[in-house]
């Protein structure tokens, strides 16, 4: 039973799929999508202000030491990913919509997950304290990062126009926040620390409220219309190609450089994440004006996708025996 477990979805991921289905059947219309709107930028403002009162400084600036691994993480995931979703599109862009396939682009520009990433590494036994550094430190960088790779990437490859402009809201709606928050650490970090149920709940609901909104808007404009069952199943192919793909490439890579298992395993688990909880915001800024849902979708899929088979590996990792190291 308990291996059965890992294949079935989270509590979160059905919330996430019960969310698809009521913006699907009773979508936002009119003033509703702006209210929703609103709140959603409020909610993401303050996930962002709680991340930056909960990390500290020293887990910033931590781990610099160890930079081989932390500059192998940080490649596999800002450009081992945009490089495979642009070399792979002879294959993935037939199977796909147009607007999917941007989605793809997307998720391989996104910076990696930082909680789960941390709880795979440290159930396998790897480099704990790597993978705070690099995960923490990723979700930083990706506010800078990511906006730029989008511009670059989505607008080569998919010939879809990014504005650059972008870039300085993802800044003012995301980073200022988020250093707003860093600066208010010296009186609330401890409370923040104290809560993190709070910072879960703010985390999950605003990817729900931006999901509900992004996907009313997007079943608006025939979202499901549009897309064919073909085209899902293709994107569930896709995802699982480039999962495996980047696995592959982390693993080649752990093993090129030399780094020890520990390491090795901080850097496939590190290095082969995307994350959705910063994704979804993201998207809502930088694809403003564009069909917002069918760009998080492949995210999604993606997501639990990843769970499921990092699950897995952790699990295999965890198995072998301590003089394995």
């Amino acid at each position: 039973m308990s291996r059965l477990a890992r294949f079935l979805p989270d509590r979160f991921t059905l919330l996430l799929i019960a969310t698809v289905i009521i913006a699907s059947l009773v979508p936002a219309h009119g003033q509703g999508i702006v209210a929703f709107g609103w709140i959603t930028n409020l909610a993401v403002a303050l996930l962002f202000f709680l991340h930056g009162a909960r990390l500290s400084r020293d887990a910033i600036v931590a781990g610099i030491t160890h930079w081989r691994l932390h500059a192998t993480i940080f490649s596999a995931t800002f450009l081992m990913f945009p490089i495979l979703g642009v070399l792979l599109k002879p294959v993935l862009e037939p199977l796909v919509t147009p607007q999917l396939y941007v989605g793809i682009l997307f998720l391989c520009c996104l910076p990696a997950t930082v909680q789960s990433a941390i709880a795979f590494t440290s159930m396998a036994r790897g480099n704990v304290p790597a993978a705070v550094c690099s995960a923490s430190a990723s979700s930083l960088l990706g506010i800078f990062v990511t906006p730029l790779l989008v511009g670059t990437v989505v607008a080569s490859a998919a010939s879809a126009p990014i504005s650059f402009d972008a870039v300085i809201k993802i800044m003012l709606q995301l980073l200022l926040p988020f250093v707003l928050g860093q600066l208010a650490r010296r009186w609330i970090g401890a409370w923040v620390h104290k809560r993190k149920a709070l910072l879960k709940w703010v985390d999950q609901g605003s990817i729900l409220l931006v999901v509900y909104t992004a996907f009313s808007e997007a079943v608006n404009e025939g979202l499901w219309q549009n897309t064919p069952l073909p085209a899902l199943l293709g994107l569930v192919a896709c995802c699982a190609v480039i999962l495996a793909l980047a696995l592959l490439g982390s693993q080649l890579l752990g093993k090129l450089f030399g780094f020890s298992l520990p390491d090795r395993i901080t850097l496939l688990f590190c290095g082969s994440k995307k994350s959705l909880a910063t994704g979804v915001p993201m998207a809502q800024v930088i694809f403003a004006g564009q069909a917002v849902g069918a760009i998080v979708l492949p995210l999604m899929l993606f997501h639990q996708i990843q769970l499921m088979v990092c699950a897995v590996l952790a699990a295999r990792y965890a198995r072998r025996p301590e003089t394995a190291e």
